[in-house]
């Protein structure tokens, strides 16, 4: 009887799941647009940026670096490779992540292979496959309407 009722249970909690694929708000023309699968997902190349070997630069060229990388991250997104950018708020060995939306990983590695930071080698990059919510790609388009300043 305890197996029955267990069996019972377990249905009742997975019935939901199995017939349920398809939502009432899917949009069929949106999941196109961003590249969904029927998961509403994608693959990315998410980037982890690491502490380089170079970081003596005096300060007027950090500054010069700096402005460089954030001119990089800038162009990136106005070009839609970019979704995702932001730095860590420690002072540890990790940076800082980018997510990009790019065909393959070389293509993830051009892009980041002329960024001031990575070229001075104050950062150095460290890339991976990564599958994620293909509405994402939403984050720039909404991010440029709550920022009141650029950088």
């Amino acid at each position: 009887m305890k197996h029955f009722i267990l069996c019972l249970s377990i249905l009742s909690l997975t019935n939901g799941y199995s017939q349920s694929t398809t939502k009432t708000n899917y949009q069929d023309s949106l999941a196109k647009v961003l590249g969904a699968d029927d998961y509403g997902m994608k693959q990315y190349v998410f980037v982890i940026l690491k502490k380089g070997e170079q970081r003596n630069q005096s300060k007027e060229e950090i500054e010069r670096i700096q402005q460089g990388h954030m001119y990089n991250i800038q162009y990136l997104s106005s070009t839609g490779k970019m979704v995702l950018a932001g730095p860590m708020m420690d002072d540890e060995d990790t940076r800082g992540i980018f997510i990009l939306d790019v065909q393959n990983m070389e293509e993830a590695e051009q892009l980041i292979s002329v960024d001031p930071a990575i070229t001075s080698g104050r950062l150095k990059a460290e890339f991976f496959s990564w599958y994620g919510s293909a509405a994402l790609k939403k984050i720039p388009e909404i991010h440029e309407s709550i920022q009141k300043n650029k950088f």
